[in-house]
């Protein structure tokens, strides 16, 4: 306990969408329970709310704030409430994400811009704001959430290339992050996520679950405490001297094939 005392950190898409615990809601938690104080950042302020209230019966810090990162407003308005409240600003999870089903045939214009604000153009806004704070303070840490898709080509499906494209350019974003201010003291990582179970797949039903956990390699189930467990290893001083790298959560998923015989 206490990796990230003295530590503030911002959560984007902090509270879960449904029952449960995801992704968003573990690495608060789990940033609360090592020490950070977190700013819990997300278009629903009553989920917020609510995480912030589970965070405090725990003992954590955390105070919610309602904001859409695909503004610029609402992203600027957010990185000068975490400085403001807690008096500096070290870390940055960008963890917004949304899907769409469809290909370059058949998906739509309006999911491929849509997606590519939610998940990219977001991620963006909220590092153009949060690093000048950071800097103030002699440096921080970004985390990207990514995913599989973004580093997979997945045959079998409808296709998501939106989702794909934007999820793989959250990669890109990451890398030039990590280059342009590495001699500043900010350090940019990315977590590239698989098939784990988080209530905003659980509408797919226990047969795709079970699916799911039976391609993964260590053919075991993954959660959203397995991302935040990494998140608070990038987010620490322990990973001081770790950036511009693209860190699986996956079970092997991504490293590991079945070899031909």
């Amino acid at each position: 306990m206490g990796r990230l005392a003295n530590k503030v950190a911002v959560v984007t898409g902090a509270a879960s969408q449904a029952e449960g615990v995801g992704n968003g809601a573990a690495v608060a938690m789990l940033f609360a329970r090592e020490g950070a104080g977190v700013v819990l950042v997300n278009r629903n302020l009553d989920r917020a709310k609510a995480l912030e209230e589970t965070i405090r019966a725990e003992g954590g810090e955390a105070t919610a704030f309602a904001a859409d990162v695909t503004s610029p407003e609402a992203t600027q308005a957010m990185a000068a409430f975490a400085a403001d409240r807690y008096g500096r600003l070290d870390i940055l999870h960008n963890n917004v994400g949304v899907g769409s089903s469809g290909n370059t045939v058949t998906g739509t214009l309006e999911d491929w811009d849509r997606l590519i604000q939610a998940n990219l153009t977001s991620a963006m806004l909220c590092c153009r704001a949060c690093i000048p704070r950071m800097l103030a303070g002699g440096g921080g840490s970004i985390i990207n959430v990514s995913s599989s898709a973004g580093m997979l080509g997945l045959s079998g499906t409808a296709g998501a290339v939106a989702y794909t494209a934007s999820k793989a350019g959250l990669q890109g974003l990451t890398l030039s992050i990590a280059a342009d201010h590495a001699a500043e003291g900010i350090r940019a990582n990315c977590l590239i996520v698989g098939t784990v179970a988080t209530p905003l797949v659980a509408h797919l039903g226990e047969e795709a679950r079970e699916r799911r956990r039976k391609a993964v390699p260590l053919q075991t189930e993954g959660t959203g405490w397995d991302v935040a467990y990494a998140a608070v290893y990038l987010a620490s001083d322990e990973a001081r001297w770790v950036t511009g790298v693209m860190l699986p959560i996956d079970g092997g998923l991504h490293s590991i094939r079945p070899w031909p015989r």
